[in-house]
């Protein structure tokens, strides 16, 4: 549908219902803005094709890690041998760190530090594989099992294994039994204060809780990466962002026993493209301002996603008390199938043994879109804008959106929740206000920038992981 004719329709709807001049104009800029920003998808991240090594060696260096001494029978500790290895091949310009296929190696926590040489290939083909048992695991390194960290310009690969070996640490979590203790876990795999990274075609699975975290990086990119865990798992995000900026994934698969992607403070220019979820919880922006924190996450795009079987689709979650926003979010191309959520904004999220205090302040959600996007739903609210009283969500945009759910009819609920749809919305967001305080209200709670980066530095701790609750 020609651009200009939807502007016109939309003046034309808005005015017949009174809405001031002045909004209606409000509501173009927000709708010209959201559908026109992009991520730049190649940008900076400079990078280096090279030819197989199984084929060319092309003057890479190979560094093996059984030439190191590792055993790869999935019983003998590796761990020494990885380090060793590391420690050559981060040395070493234009090398190839080796996991050769058909073995499985057993790694305990171990951190893999750098800057490196140039041009550094990390080839996993085998499996790595963790220490089954909790009550072995190095209380020093409580929240890492494998973390690559100051990276810049480095390349993952492989058709190879990430496996936490987590059964046992889901059996001990507090969520699965609430006798048991509430403790830290670790994350699989962490890329951690590095740039320009690339990460293509590894399997990580049955982590210990989160399985891949991106922290404090920029310029990364995550392509053909399938992550998986059973649906019961606790906390087992399958890919979460933090601190990060300039990141894109696409063409991952990813289940598991919480987010299949989270995306937390200090976050932006995210792009998430053909994605595919499930089981899981969706794909979520938050959770956000728990303990009265700051939390910030602009300019985030969802492009083709097929989300199946999950407690949610497309979320943002905040908790009461919290401050900073969430702005400028797109999801569109979306096909939900069986989804509990598939639409929801939550700024009441509370995940506590005990129920949350009620709060005034919130992070302040504005800018949102949800385009094209269809399917079924296992809840007669097919779409939720659980928003703050005193900070309401502005600016959500609904266009071609279509959602059933079998032998029963959908509705929308919001609260606090102040938009506009155009084209095909259904189930109707009527329920949705727009009015001429919009502008205001943005103003009163869109915080300056710079205070509030500064806030989330000083109080963001050294590793921003999931701490089960």
């Amino acid at each position: 549908m020609d651009k200009l004719f939807i502007i016109t329709l939309l003046g034309m709807l808005m005015l017949a219902n009174g809405v001031a001049e002045n909004m209606v104009y409000n509501n173009f800029a927000i709708l010209e803005e959201l559908e026109s920003f992009e991520i730049d998808e190649e940008n900076d991240v400079v990078l280096f094709d090279i030819p197989s090594w199984t084929r060319e060696r092309g003057g890479k260096v190979l560094v093996n890690v059984d030439s190191f001494g590792a055993v790869g029978d999935g019983v003998s500790d590796d761990t020494q041998a990885f380090v060793k290895a590391w420690e050559t091949a981060c040395a070493t310009l234009e090398a190839v760190f080796l996991v050769p296929s058909e073995r499985h190696y057993l790694v305990n926590a171990t951190r893999f530090k750098g800057p490196c040489e140039d041009r550094l290939v990390i080839q996993i083909d085998g499996t790595i594989v963790a220490p089954g048992e909790p009550k072995n695991w190095d209380p020093d390194l409580a929240r890492q099992w494998l973390e690559f960290s100051k990276l810049n310009g480095v390349l993952f690969q492989g058709n190879g294994v990430i496996d936490g070996s987590g059964s046992k640490w889901w059996g001990s979590s507090c969520k699965k039994n609430k006798t048991n203790p509430c403790r830290e876990s670790p994350t699989a795999l962490t890329i951690d204060s590095s740039s320009s990274v690339k990460v293509k075609g590894l399997t990580i699975k049955n982590s210990q809780q989160m399985h891949f975290v991106i922290s404090k990086s920029a310029s990364v990119r995550i392509s053909e990466v399938s992550v998986s865990a059973p649906g019961d798992s606790p906390n087992t995000d399958g890919i979460h962002i933090t601190q990060s900026t300039n990141i894109i994934l696409q063409d991952c698969k990813i289940g598991t026993g919480d987010d299949c992607i989270s995306i937390v403070n200090g976050s932006s220019g995210i792009k998430m493209k053909r994605i595919y979820c499930g089981p899981g919880h969706g794909v979520s922006i938050g959770s956000l301002g728990k303990n009265n924190s700051t939390g910030i996450v602009s300019k985030v795009v969802l492009d083709t996603a097929f989300i199946s079987e999950t407690t949610n689709g497309v979320r943002i979650k905040t908790w009461q008390g919290g401050n900073g926003y969430v702005r400028g979010v797109r999801f569109e191309n979306v096909r939900m199938d069986n989804v509990d959520n598939p639409i929801i904004i939550d700024q009441f999220y509370c995940d506590s043994p005990t129920s949350c205090q009620n709060q005034t302040s919130a992070v302040k959600i504005s800018e949102i879109m949800y385009r094209n996007i269809s399917g079924t739903t296992r809840s007669e609210k097919a779409m939720k804008f659980a928003c703050s009283d005193s900070v309401p969500c502005s600016n959500l945009v609904l266009s071609n959106v279509n959602l059933e759910m079998e032998d029963s009819t959908v509705e929308t609920f919001c609260n606090s929740a102040e938009g506009f749809g155009y084209g095909i919305v259904h189930p109707s967001v009527d329920c949705l206000t727009s009015h001429d305080k919009e502008t205001e209200l943005s103003q009163n709670y869109i915080l300056n920038e710079k205070t509030e980066i500064d806030e989330l530095a000083d109080s963001n701790s050294d590793h921003i992981v999931h701490t089960e609750l």
